[in-house]
């Protein structure tokens, strides 16, 4: 697209959802203020919602101004893939007998261990659960962490500073745990296809050090919290929760597999969700409710990012053209503290740069402290 108008109006709706992302606070409290649109406000709210709902509003605009043709071209040219596969292996990764199975082997290693079983629980929730993300997703991996830790940190007794200490950590190696493989984390998997960075590429020159950074975090946490730590229920999570047959396990565990193994080809990975979606219903009494909406929200965030993202080339390529490598750096870990790090992954894609640059824009995003 190359009509100048559409460009500056595709510019400015980016800016209008970048602002909009920090009034979403303040659009829930209007929720209570006027109950009569509480809905809209409510929605509006969600920070999922705000990419997908500007780049509706810049398809529409751009019908009236290019025409109709020209706006569903456009929208019919963009690569969903990512948005598509984000939604699938979020819903499947974090089914019941996926997350049990986990949750499960983890309790078992811990009690097998020859240290204390909550000290080794806890360490094991905040080192080798992040890291577990690589292959569940990060989303499955906070789920099952959280679970992991509630009984044991974040309950009455404990601290706040503990508490704290111990979210923060989570916070930060769950984000950069899932960076083992090209598909657990949005951000990754934004730029994975166009940057040729398969898992084998992702381990080997940003996995393994995020591996490292994780381990000695969870380390160093443990070791402060191991006074505040106590003994908590049995398979935290899912002690009072009936066992999964090794059948319906091994299914959940081979569809994700298949998702995973397809992510590049939407037609068989949907396929093979679709076949998901009736395996749980055949055997519902197995199963948790599907996080259908949680998901659905990140995918359509993603296909904002798309949509939106694809027009601000224009601007973009130069001014990430004309930056020192050291300046981009220190720029990005700017942003990403107060932006969504998928937006800026994906800006960053849509703007040709060498590897090394690449990785200077990548490496602050995933190295975050906050957000």
């Amino acid at each position: 697209m190359t009509d100048p108008t559409i460009d500056w109006i595709a510019a400015a709706l980016f800016g209008v959802a970048l602002v909009h992302t920090f009034a979403a606070k303040q659009l829930e409290r209007l929720s209570h203020r006027h109950p009569r649109h509480a809905g809209l406000f409510h929605l509006l709210g969600e920070v999922e919602v705000v990419f997908g709902f500007w780049a509706i509003v810049l398809v529409l605009v751009m019908a009236l101004v290019a025409g109709r043709g020209a706006a569903l071209d456009y929208a019919e040219s963009r690569n969903y893939t990512e948005p598509l596969f984000v939604f699938v292996v979020m819903v499947v990764a974090a089914s019941r007998p996926v997350l049990q199975t986990v949750m499960r082997a983890v309790g078992a290693i811990a009690r097998l261990a020859p240290l204390p079983t909550p000290l080794v629980s806890a360490w094991l929730g905040l080192a080798a659960v992040p890291l577990l993300g690589s292959l569940i997703t990060e989303p499955a991996a906070m789920t099952i962490a959280a679970l992991l830790l509630a009984p044991l940190v974040f309950r009455p007794g404990v601290p706040e500073r503990i508490k704290y200490l111990a979210l923060g950590v989570l916070f930060v190696n769950v984000s950069i745990g899932g960076t083992l493989t090209s598909y657990a984390a949005p951000p990754v998997l934004m730029v994975a296809a166009a940057w040729q960075w398969d898992s084998a590429f992702m381990l080997a020159n940003f996995g393994w050090k995020a591996a490292l950074a994780v381990l000695v975090n969870a380390s160093v946490a443990a070791f402060l919290l191991r006074r505040h730590l106590v003994a908590g229920p049995d398979e935290a999570g899912t002690a009072g929760a009936e066992p999964v047959p090794l059948a319906v396990v091994g299914v959940h565990l081979a569809l994700l597999a298949g998702v995973v193994m397809l992510a590049h080809h939407p037609v068989a990975f949907l396929a093979l969700f679709l076949l998901f979606l009736g395996f749980t219903q055949a055997y519902a009494r197995h199963q948790d409710p599907l996080i259908l909406k949680e998901a659905l929200l990140v995918g359509f965030f993603l296909a904002g990012l798309v949509v939106l993202g694809g027009l601000q080339r224009w601007w973009l390529q130069p001014i990430v053209a004309g930056l020192e490598p050291l300046a981009l750096f220190f720029g990005a870990l700017a942003l990403t503290a107060v932006t969504d790090n998928a937006a800026l992954t994906y800006l960053a894609r849509s703007s040709p740069a060498s590897p090394t640059r690449r990785s200077t824009c990548w490496w602050p995003v995933r190295w975050r402290v906050a957000g």
